[in-house]
């Protein structure tokens, strides 16, 4: 399963809108020596490597050579999310599997998409094939995070994000004021490349002129949103656009009415422990809910993620 979670990362941008998932086909190899933590050999593997492609289940069946075809029937099938069970730009995976006659299946997650939910494994079940579900499901879940809190909650995955003096500030005394380093600027512009859009309020913009570009990092920029009184968030439309993700890196006011509605999933706080300024605008409280779970430090900068823990 840790090897599912390793091949799904590497779809991570071009699987939108579907989850990153990957698959791995194991079964005993005739002939080979006998291991008491070895008791089977990789005989496929795949992962879902583009929207409208096959999945990763069909990408690990079509990777067997032809010589290890008759071992399928012996196979133990891995994968990190449910296989689907519905038609939509695919066939069901969960038929592909049946059909090829593999003797057990281990699934990290089951998906919570309405079209699935359970049905996949189900039918699965109903064909025989022994599932097994629930294997490394935290990191399963963690990594199309995006996805289900779209499914579940019609909203974005939403991450506030600022950076901060070592005194507290995110300007100088009202006036913008470079705290990222270029290296943790081009971690942003990597944060950047995997999200689906930014905003930014309506000061920001025409105070900084944000270009909320990706210029140090490979990827596509997020779409650019602005926001104001007058023209305030609608995450139905969000939603209905498709848009999974969004990154809020707006001044005070705008990161304060997102905490105060908990409208956000994670907080990422960059502090330049080096940098100190005489004033200027306090960086936002972070709510009771916000949580640590990840802390990494380059230079001097102290990157640390919250996630939103109720």
């Amino acid at each position: 399963m840790h090897r599912c979670l390793q091949l799904a990362r590497c779809g991570r941008q071009n699987a939108k809108p579907n989850p990153m998932v990957g698959a791995v086909l194991t079964a005993p190899v005739p002939g080979s020596l006998p291991s008491p933590t070895l008791t089977a050999s990789i005989i496929g593997e795949g992962y879902h490597a583009r929207c409208g492609e096959g999945h990763a289940e069909v990408n690990a069946f079509a990777s067997v050579k032809a010589e290890d075809e008759p071992l399928l029937k012996e196979a133990t099938l891995y994968v990190s999310l449910e296989p689907c069970s519905h038609y939509g730009k695919t066939p069901p995976c969960a038929d592909l599997i049946i059909e090829k006659g593999v003797k057990r299946v281990v699934v990290g997650c089951i998906d919570e998409f309405a079209e699935v939910q359970g049905r996949g494994i189900r039918k699965l079940q109903e064909a025989g094939i022994d599932v097994t579900v629930g294997v490394l499901e935290e990191a399963c879940r963690e990594l199309n995070r995006r996805f289900f809190t779209f499914h579940r909650l019609h909203r974005p995955y939403i991450i506030l994000k600022w950076a901060q003096t070592a005194n507290g500030f995110i300007d100088d005394r009202g006036h913008a004021v470079s705290i990222s380093s270029p290296f943790t600027q081009m971690l942003n512009h990597k944060l950047r490349a995997e999200e689906d859009a930014i905003l930014v309020g309506r000061v920001t913009d025409e105070r900084e002129h944000p270009l909320l570009t990706v210029r140090h990092w490979s990827g596509p920029s997020p779409k650019r949103l602005v926001i104001d009184h007058q023209h305030p968030l609608n995450l139905e439309s969000l939603y209905h656009h498709h848009i999974q993700s969004l990154i809020v890196e707006g001044g005070r006011k705008t990161l304060d009415s997102f905490l105060a509605q908990n409208l956000w999933d994670e907080i990422r706080v960059e502090t330049n422990t080096a940098l100190t300024v005489q004033g200027g605008t306090r960086a936002p409280h972070l709510p009771s809910s916000a949580k640590s779970y990840r802390q990494e430090v380059y230079d001097g900068h102290v990157i640390v993620t919250f996630k939103n823990n109720p």
